[in-house]
């Protein structure tokens, strides 16, 4: 799969977990933000999608979205995102499971993992930048790689948390606090797609990436680069400890139902309330985790 392919993809992915329906304006430099890019190569990937009929480019008004998010199904196979059964992903899962459990030693070679996980070369550097862009892995100078043991404890994951509670309830306070009425909605779309069924069917890392969209949707409103910079690298690193935790799916209809309570007070501008009811929730998630510190551990 070629970069502007996979970046396509992943907007594809976007599109589907907004829910958008036809019409909808897609803003080069707010899907380059979600991504984590740069514009030029998502501008690279809207023009593919212009290519295949699934987004129209209108002058001096960027690109606008042909078909819902319903009928996304039916693109082309090369712009599918990688299957869930991918052996890149099944690695990484199990990579994780065994750094986890204690099967895998903290430092290794390329390839070593090659053979362990059955790799190609070239699968095996694509498992590796994964995890290093999720901070939990780097290079050894000269040779090797070397995981972090940070994110290989659970009070690392609560840890985490406890930085959040410190900080997201204190981004809703920011005087330059505005939350836009289509960053509600698409937050609000995901809740009700997981109490509909998708906290059973979804898969970790759409179960993952729902909560850190709505997180970070709500500290990017602040306007302080210093709350975004500071949470988003928290994301990036609990990615790992945050999957296992996922064993127990029972605790996240709550957590749908605390989210959109923050939603609706955030709509009535009742901000201090909802930096209220965003740190009940976290000291929550907190308490829950406590009681399931077996399943980080075995």
């Amino acid at each position: 799969m070629s970069a502007q392919t996979h970046t396509a993809s992943k907007i594809l992915e976007l599109i589907r977990q907004d829910r958008l329906t036809g019409g909808a304006h897609l803003s080069a430099q707010k899907l380059a933000d979600r991504l984590r890019l740069s514009r030029s190569p998502v501008n690279d990937a809207l023009g593919l999608l212009e290519a295949h009929g699934i987004v129209a480019r209108k002058p001096n008004r960027g690109y606008f979205l042909q078909l819902d998010h319903d009928a996304l199904a039916r693109t082309s196979a090369e712009l599918a995102p990688p299957a869930a059964e991918d052996i890149v992903t099944q690695s990484y899962f199990r990579l994780a499971d065994e750094l986890l459990r204690g099967a895998l030693p903290m430092q290794c070679s390329e390839a070593l993992l090659r053979a362990r996980y059955g790799l190609t070369q070239a699968q095996t550097q694509a498992l590796l930048a994964r995890v290093a862009q999720e901070g939990w892995a780097q290079r050894r100078p000269g040779y090797g790689w070397e995981f972090s043991s940070m994110m290989t404890t659970p009070d690392s994951l609560l840890q985490s948390y406890r930085l959040r509670l410190a900080l997201e309830p204190a981004a809703l306070l920011e005087p330059t606090y505005r939350i836009d009425k289509a960053v509600l909605a698409r937050c609000r779309a995901a809740e009700r797609h997981l109490l509909d069924g998708g906290i059973d069917s979804d898969s970790a890392d759409q179960l993952h990436e729902r909560g850190v969209r709505f997180h970070e949707s709500l500290v990017e409103a602040s306007g302080n680069p210093f709350f975004i910079d500071t949470i988003k690298r928290v994301n990036r690193v609990r990615r790992l400890l945050s999957y296992r935790s996922m064993q127990d799916r029972s605790r996240y209809r709550q957590h749908c139902e605390q989210h959109l309570e923050i939603l609706d007070l955030l709509e009535r501008e009742r901000n201090e309330a909802a930096a209220e009811a965003l740190a009940r929730h976290l000291r929550s998630t907190l308490d829950n985790l406590a009681r399931i510190r077996g399943i980080l551990t075995t």
